[in-house]
């Protein structure tokens, strides 16, 4: 997998770097938020683990931008930091956006712990985006059903959701199926 380390202390993203290789991730690197900000907008990667305490941006900025930003694919955001795991602290991180909260100095088991259930969860979220495109339609009619169970025509549910406006009209082949075999009826005599 690969992940985006942000940490602004050379010797702190060094230790990082390596624990993130040793554990078999693929790792780009950053030394503040902004740097991050940048690399994501260019490729983005599924996994950060910041550290919170940055100059530029810190941890929790890095977080909220990319939780404001209207990605398809989750970013499981992993703080790490030296400060204590306070129920303030980790409230802020929270509030954030932040999945999980590591404190410093680094726990190689923890960070492995941590990253594996980063990587379930990411493959869940990809299953229900994955589900949520789809659109159950009636073969039928072509109603379709909304996550409430509801069923109606396409034009609702697409004006609903894009505010797209439809205009009505035939195609070449429901012409010739459908309305000359009905104007040809229209032009029988009555029996």
């Amino acid at each position: 997998m690969k992940i985006l380390a942000v940490e602004d202390d050379a010797v702190s993203r060094a230790v990082l770097r390596q624990a993130l290789r040793k554990l078999g991730h693929e790792v780009v690197e950053a030394a503040d938020g902004a740097e991050a900000w940048q690399l994501l907008a260019r490729q983005p990667m599924r996994v950060v683990v910041a550290d919170w305490a940055m100059p530029v941006m810190d941890g929790l900025e890095l977080c909220r931008k990319i939780r404001k930003a209207a990605e398809a694919d989750y970013t499981y955001f992993i703080l790490l930091t030296a400060r204590d795991a306070t129920g303030e602290n980790q409230q802020a991180a929270a509030d954030a956006g932040v999945d999980d909260f590591l404190t410093k100095p680094l726990n190689f088991e923890e960070l492995w712990n941590r990253l594996r259930v980063a990587e379930r969860i990411l493959r869940y979220a990809t299953q229900v985006r994955q589900l949520e495109e789809m659109l159950p339609i009636c073969s039928y009619c072509k109603k379709i059903r909304d996550d409430k169970n509801y069923w109606q025509q396409i034009e609702g549910y697409i004006n609903q959701h894009t505010g797209t406006e439809f205009s009505h009209s035939i195609c070449p082949d429901c012409y010739q199926r459908v309305v000359i075999p009905e104007l040809e009826k229209l032009k029988q005599p009555s029996k």
